[in-house]
């Protein structure tokens, strides 16, 4: 029982995203560094009716695009991109192999009590129906049905960022041409028709950048993040599946293995699987 309650993984906290945070920092560093280095100033983009017109219309655009619901949700996904709040597959493979051995020495039923503590909700539905004694191939239907919907959620909210980066470009264009009619208003000037000309490009500037450096990234970093869930899904089903069969731990553990390469483990978790996979091959 102390091996058991060792398994399982504790509820993993939010670890900021070292790599969303450094590509931000070094994108928009090289852009204002190479600004700088040809001679111009950071007040040369530093236009606030530029941003109000890329910012509004955009997110205006998304508005009417995308349903309410989604919209909100896509809000919530946010600090996704900046925060990791993933468990380890490694974990989630320990886990599932400690009610794995516990239903082969004292029954499935005896995993009941194990429910509450159960963090992920996806492991502790499957878990529960199995308890229930639920026919394998329903159990399977039914937690491939979840799986599928958390893919098509996951969709969902990248297109809204996608939408946003489709948008931005355009809307920058207009604030540009917005700026140069208010430009050709002033044409006997010719001092104030050159600086009105660079400020009206600021919008473009602003529609561009805030596409290629922040929606599409954004989107594409939430699609990453939902497909490992959507991974992390389907190894649970398959160790719950393999507990339900009642295979030995140590084939579930190797059939569970695919799922966690990449991982990092010492030299001796390494070599344990082929050993397990040896002895479970001995034992038939």
């Amino acid at each position: 029982m102390a091996s058991t309650q060792q398994a399982k993984p504790k509820k993993s906290s939010p670890k900021p995203d070292i790599a969303t945070l450094g590509g931000l920092v070094l994108a928009c560093g090289g852009i204002l560094g190479g600004l700088t280095l040809e001679g111009g100033k950071l007040t040369d983009i530093a236009q606030v009716t530029a941003l109000m017109i890329v910012l509004g219309g955009t997110i205006g655009a998304v508005m009417v695009t995308t349903p309410l619901k989604t919209l909100l949700r896509a809000g919530k996904c946010l600090g996704q991109v900046f925060f990791e709040h993933s468990q380890s597959p490694l974990e989630i493979m320990e886990e599932i192999i400690s009610y794995a051995t516990k239903a082969r020495k004292n029954s499935i039923i005896s995993l009941e009590s194990d429910l509450p503590s159960i963090a992920d909700p996806f492991l502790r539905k499957a878990i529960s129906l199995s308890v229930d004694g639920t026919d394998l191939q329903e159990l399977r239907k039914m937690m491939e049905l979840d799986i599928s919907l958390e893919h098509r959620s996951g969709e969902a909210v990248a297109k809204v960022y996608e939408a946003a980066g489709g948008y931005a470009p355009t809307i920058g264009i207009i604030g540009a041409v917005l700026g140069l009619i208010q430009v050709m208003k002033h044409l006997e000037n010719i001092e104030e028709v050159g600086r009105g000309i660079a400020v009206a490009f600021v919008a473009t500037v602003y529609g561009v950048a805030s596409a290629n450096l922040f929606f599409l990234p954004v989107a594409n970093k939430i699609k990453a993040r939902f497909h490992h869930a959507v991974e992390m899904r389907e190894l649970m089903l398959e160790g719950v599946c393999g507990i339900v069969e009642g295979l030995n731990p140590k084939l579930i553990r190797i059939k569970l293995e695919a799922f966690a390469e990449g991982e990092t483990e010492s030299p001796k978790k390494s070599k344990a699987p082929g050993k397990a996979a040896r002895t479970a091959a001995a034992e038939g």
